[in-house]
């Protein structure tokens, strides 16, 4: 018993099934289309994201500091005893984390563009 398979495929296909793969080979098609368009469109807009993305604006104290000057100064006022623990610098703000003298642990923000602490923030127990 031999079968002959090429005579099979050979065979056009019944109306009905052609009518059902068209429709799936649309649906196929119609999908990668929306696929690759969504694709696209995250593209666009990572590229667009990296390319807006600017340099950070300078302090405006750099902006006119010639070489050999400093871009800004200050001074703050610690406490008897005082003793600066650590430090953190974020835009023109300054963190300082202040440990001793009369009150334990205090936060000072020193704002670099004014010149001046804004703020003081005690640590109590």
């Amino acid at each position: 018993m031999t079968h002959n398979f090429d005579d099979e495929d050979d065979k056009p296909l019944d109306p009905a099934v052609d009518r059902v793969r068209r429709k799936l080979v649309r649906f196929m098609a119609i999908n990668l289309g929306l696929l690759f368009l969504a694709l696209m469109a995250v593209a666009v807009a990572i590229v667009y994201r990296m390319g807006s993305r600017g340099e950070e604006a300078p302090v405006e104290a750099a902006a006119g500091a010639q070489p050999g000057e400093f871009a800004a100064e200050g001074s703050i006022k610690m406490p008897d005893g005082a003793r600066i623990v650590s430090q953190s610098l974020s835009g023109t703000l300054l963190s300082i984390e202040v440990a001793g003298g009369a009150g334990g642990r205090e936060f000072l923000i020193y704002d670099l563009a004014a010149g001046s602490v804004v703020a003081r923030i005690a640590v109590e127990r």
